[in-house]
């Protein structure tokens, strides 16, 4: 079982390319305004977090993802982590 603190460690690895103002990552930094992501960002960082993990994320689960934290939840329901 994957743990919440392992998925939020991961994903701030994942995450520090697109980290170009080098602002502290959270689970409350917000993908769009703080990190700058648009949406092929968000389509290149999803087939990364989904390799990653080995998950498939529908792409209209995405419409809910805001922040770091929000991106764990999901990943936390697809890989039934705790």
């Amino acid at each position: 079982m994957v743990e919440k603190s392992d998925i939020l460690l991961a994903l701030c690895e994942l995450l520090e390319p697109y980290n170009k103002l080098g602002k502290p990552l959270t689970s409350e930094t917000l993908l769009a305004s703080d990190l700058e992501i648009d949406s092929v960002d968000m389509m290149n960082l999803t087939m990364e977090v989904e390799d990653h993990f080995n998950v498939d994320i529908p792409i209209n689960a995405l419409a809910e993802v805001n922040t770091i934290g929000d991106l764990v939840t999901l990943l936390m329901q697809r890989t039934g982590g705790s």
